[in-house]
């Protein structure tokens, strides 16, 4: 029996984040004392007002228990709809939003809805390494744009008006950014918008990271820019990154009523909705106030701070201090050459064999001159890891 995969999930590649996290935990598991700095995620516990409104929601019975409607509780729409009014300016009814299993969700989701086979998604490099991956899988081409020479790695409006062709579909937005730290300035996001006037691109914009800001940074949802960008985007949000719910799977998005009701339909087929358990947590945490959200923010920015200077203190490694998200993404290229490393790969491989530190490499994000650290780790890891990657750059000679 040949059981053969379909062509678009064939092409699909595995997540590198996600791998590498995978292979740490296996070394950690063998007793090895390792430096994992791979996982996207706060490491931190969800904060305890938001713990307790799902117990008492579990204890209470009744609704916790049962379906909800597919695109998500009213509650729970109310509570974004107020954020996106509040946070960012943004006015939209209930029917303009969608509640689902995390912002990855979301965001196939929205290809699901838009893209044909053989159109085009485009979006700027460095990437989230699911953006290309998803693409594929609903039989779309991803299209980089090269934004790594560019102040906040951000393309330019005439970069991404060379790049749209007839089968372009839509464009990845994500600021503040995943792999890079960087946060785009208003400016260079409306000479992008600029660029799209005109065509019938929708943005799909990747806000997850937008509590985390640093050094008097902004953030700018794309949305707000005016009424044309208004029609074209589909914001996508998370409480993941903002309130450390990684594990509830609760993700979100707002825009246009066509686009979130093709959304909902695909859902209601894939998955229906979002765990009831995490809907009714999620309200407890976007209305429970930002405190808790300021107090992981003022420790990562700590971290920030050790992790970036450190990182600068080693010969060949060029780090740009990151103003938002919470990673680190030093330039390694000048090493490249030296003890057998070749690529971003080689280093990274290297480095978790001699000295047990697990980093990820450019290349699956579009930037094989870069490693990402994420620095959602305790400073002692920080102060520990990067000592050893010291060490392991000394030892290539």
């Amino acid at each position: 029996m040949n059981i053969t995969i379909s062509n678009n999930l064939a092409s699909v590649e595995p997540s590198a984040t996600l791998a590498l996290t995978a292979k740490a935990n296996e070394l950690k598991a063998q007793g090895r004392d390792v430096c994992a700095f791979t996982a996207g995620e706060p490491d931190f516990d969800t904060p305890a007002h938001i713990r307790k409104a799902a117990s008492d929601a579990l204890t209470k019975g009744g609704k916790v228990c049962r379906y909800t409607p597919v695109a998500g509780l009213p509650e729970v729409k109310e509570a974004v709809a107020k954020k996106y009014k509040d946070d960012n300016g943004l006015s939209y009814a209930p029917n303009q939003i969608i509640i689902s299993s995390g912002a990855k969700h979301v965001l196939f989701n929205a290809l699901a809805a838009v893209v044909n086979p053989g159109d085009e998604v485009l979006y700027p490099a460095p990437y989230w390494v699911s953006y290309p991956e998803m693409v594929r899988a609903v039989g779309g081409k991803p299209v980089a744009i090269d934004g790594s020479k560019n102040p906040n790695f951000a393309p330019t409006g005439k970069q991404v008006k060379q790049a749209i062709s007839p089968r372009t579909k839509a464009i990845f937005l994500n600021w503040p950014n995943n792999p890079t730290g960087a946060v785009i300035e208003h400016k260079q996001l409306e000479d992008i918008y600029g660029a799209l006037e005109g065509t019938n691109v929708m943005v799909i914009s990747d806000e997850i990271y937008e509590y985390h800001l640093y050094d008097g940074a902004k953030h700018v949802s794309g949305a707000s820019l005016g009424p044309d960008a208004y029609a074209r985007t589909v914001t996508v949000n998370s409480v993941s990154k903002s309130y450390a719910m990684t594990g509830w799977r609760i993700g979100y998005g707002a825009g246009p009523k066509h686009v979130i009701d093709a959304m909902s339909n695909y859902q209601s087929h894939a998955t229906s909705n979002a765990a009831t358990v995490s809907q009714l947590a999620t309200v407890a945490a976007l209305t429970g106030g930002t405190a808790c959200v300021d107090d992981m923010r003022r420790a990562f920015n700590e971290r920030r701070l050790l992790i970036t200077q450190m990182l600068n203190d080693i010969p060949g490694v060029e780090c740009v201090t990151p103003k938002g998200a919470f990673y680190a993404f030093p330039k390694v290229s000048a090493l490249y050459g030296k003890g057998g490393v070749k690529n971003s790969t080689d280093f990274c491989a290297k480095l978790l064999e001699a000295e047990a530190v697990a980093i990820v490499p450019g290349a699956p994000f579009g930037a094989d001159e870069y490693v990402r650290l994420s620095y959602a780790v305790s400073k002692d890891v920080i102060e520990k890891g990067v000592s050893r990657i010291a060490k392991f750059v000394k030892s290539l000679g």
